[in-house]
């Protein structure tokens, strides 16, 4: 740096240090939404971001916090290495540690999309499918918590509009053939091929499945792979990608062997989660976007920890 420079560095004001705030209070939590920043997974994948940093500002007679000391933490962090439980902790240590006598809570959260290639149900074709995901760290007084979360989107056939339209089916079947004669096994397999024959389908949408757990504290890894393959593994009938004629046929199969409401929905993925010992507490969102209302039917569940998700305030 050249004497110019290094005068000029010099003379740069920092009123957030100097100046006192026009009202005292301490706040609660300062910092930045937003921040577009590349991340690394530990499975090799990596996504685009939008990352929130803050921390609180515990003495209510100074202005503001260096938000450059947390950007700056945070562009080395992610750029150097993929999220881990660890690496969040680390970060957010970082955070306090540049923050010292100013506060003594942390927070970071962090949204993308998490890219997965899966594969068709029948034929031998993949596809990529795009799962919104975030991590959520918190240091309290040094002690962290982490919260992962991913939507799921899946098929829903309505039981209720499947039991309707299988009597009508047997209605229409009734006015086919007459009563009391044997109908022959060719002419009704052959009707069954017709359009006039199932004159009746239930009604199925596309449904998103919301899901937020909270970390063990003695497990490292951030599970979002087994995360998806739990819910999807529940709930039976997950989106396809690639689809060839036999992998629709089969996905048609799946809905009418998989009928469920959206509390069905909610139930199981309570079962499947409440089993995973890595999670400590979660919360469940089952929302169907019904193809016959113009409205939405939803479920929720939690694991039913005293004081978690599910606790009323």
């Amino acid at each position: 740096m050249s004497p110019t420079q290094e005068s000029l560095a010099r003379a740069l004001p920092d009123v957030a240090s100097e100046a006192r705030p026009a009202l005292a209070g301490r706040l609660d939590w300062v910092g930045m939404d937003n921040i577009e920043l590349p991340v690394r997974l530990e499975q090799g994948a990596s996504s685009a971001a939008r990352v929130s940093a803050k921390v609180n500002l515990s003495r209510p007679d100074v202005r503001g916090i260096h938000m450059s000391r947390l950007y700056l933490h945070l562009d080395r962090a992610l750029s150097e290495e993929p999220l881990s439980a660890c690496m969040l902790r680390r970060l957010l240590k970082d955070f306090l540690d540049s923050h010292a006598e100013l506060s003594d809570r942390a927070q970071l959260r962090i949204d993308f999309q998490l890219m997965l290639r899966r594969p068709a149900l029948v034929s031998d074709n993949s596809g990529w499918k795009s799962y919104p995901a975030h991590v959520l760290a918190t240091m309290v007084h040094n002690r962290f918590e982490l919260e992962i979360g991913v939507e799921v989107g899946y098929s829903s056939t309505c039981p209720a509009s499947a039991a309707l339209a299988r009597q009508l089916v047997q209605d229409n079947f009734a006015a086919s053939f007459a009563a009391g004669q044997a109908p022959d096994r060719e002419a009704v397999l052959a009707w069954l091929g017709t359009e006039a024959a199932i004159d009746a389908t239930p009604h199925s949408q596309r449904s998103r499945a919301t899901v937020r757990v909270k970390i063990e504290p003695n497990f490292r890894e951030l599970p979002f792979l087994d995360l998806v393959d739990l819910v999807e593994a529940a709930l039976g009938t997950p989106l396809q990608t690639a689809v060839k004629r036999e992998d629709e046929q089969a996905f048609a199969r799946l809905n009418g062997r998989n009928l469920m409401f959206c509390e069905d929905a909610a139930r199981r993925m309570q079962a499947a989660l409440d089993a995973d010992e890595r999670i400590a507490d979660f919360e469940v969102r089952a929302a169907h976007l019904e193809s016959l209302h113009p409205h939405d039917a939803v479920a929720t569940a939690s694991k039913g920890v005293p004081g978690g998700y599910g606790a009323l305030d």
